[in-house]
């Protein structure tokens, strides 16, 4: 199978990288495109569109700090990186659209294993609704 656009959900923590390895990986392998989203659900939806903050001209409606450690990741990132989608609310709910957008064929997320993500676990939500091939990765 061959996959062109990877789409890869980050988080703010370092546990990312593992995540930017890995698709750096894949994209590398496949020649494929490589995009990042991160969705802050700690607010609900206060923004309700996702915004390419690679494109976006002007003052941005996030936290400067989680902006810049987004830019951070792309910076990190052995791979050009084609969107940098941010925004608010639940990313499963943004799913159907933004892949469909912008001809995303793999989705990339992480699952930790601690008490916290058996109760509270966003792989699962996107196990349910993911309408590309996803690639889940243990993170410790």
């Amino acid at each position: 199978m061959e996959y062109k656009h990877i789409l890869v959900a980050i988080e703010l923590s370092q546990d990312t990288n593992i995540l930017i390895d890995r698709a750096t990986f894949f994209a590398n392998k496949l020649d494929a495109d490589l995009s990042f989203v991160y969705i802050d659900g700690t607010h609900g939806e206060i923004y309700p569109e996702l915004v390419d903050i690679k494109q976006h001209t002007g003052e941005l409606p996030f936290n400067e700090d989680a902006v810049k450690q987004l830019r951070d990741f792309e910076a990190y990132s052995q791979h050009n990186i084609k969107h940098l989608f941010m925004g608010t609310g639940d990313l499963t709910d943004k799913l159907k659209e933004t892949v469909a957008a912008n001809q995303v064929d793999f989705l990339i997320c992480g699952h930790h294993h601690d008490f916290w993500s058996k109760i509270v676990s966003y792989a699962r939500g996107l196990i349910h609704k993911s309408p590309v091939d996803l690639l889940v990765v243990p993170l410790k």
